[in-house]
């Protein structure tokens, strides 16, 4: 069922869209390709994602995209949301993807990351 009118164009979709503007990285999958880059989010939905780009990205491919997720799990363990999606609507600057498949995962932090290193040069240490 379409939604209402937008900006002079009826929107299609049939699931809402909202608005978050989060970090997000993005690769195109396809042996010929090598399109890969950052943006930030502007909205998302259960069926897809609207982000900015760096170059405009290629209509029908499929694209991995990682967006660090607001929330944590647990309310401590951060989080990043991974797609995979088509490309159904790009121009220079933005793209929109149709989620065909996604998860959530753990997401390493700086002090993570830094207490880790600490482990193994502790272990190094007392091996030598």
């Amino acid at each position: 069922m379409p939604g209402p009118d937008v900006g002079g164009r009826t929107d299609r979709r049939g699931t809402s869209r909202f608005p978050l503007q989060e970090d997000v990285q993005y690769k195109v999958l396809h042996r010929a390709s090598r399109i890969s880059g950052t943006g930030k989010t502007l909205n998302i939905g259960s069926s897809g994602i609207l982000f900015t780009t760096e170059e405009k990205l290629p209509l029908g491919r499929t694209v991995e995209i990682s967006v660090n997720w607001p929330a944590r799990l647990g309310g401590t363990c951060p989080l990043k949301f991974v797609a995979l999606g088509r490309v159904v609507r790009a121009e220079a600057g933005k793209a929109a993807v149709r989620i065909e498949r996604y998860e959530f995962r753990t997401r390493a932090t700086a002090r993570l990351g830094a207490a880790a290193l600490g482990v193994a040069v502790a272990s190094a240490v007392a091996s030598a």
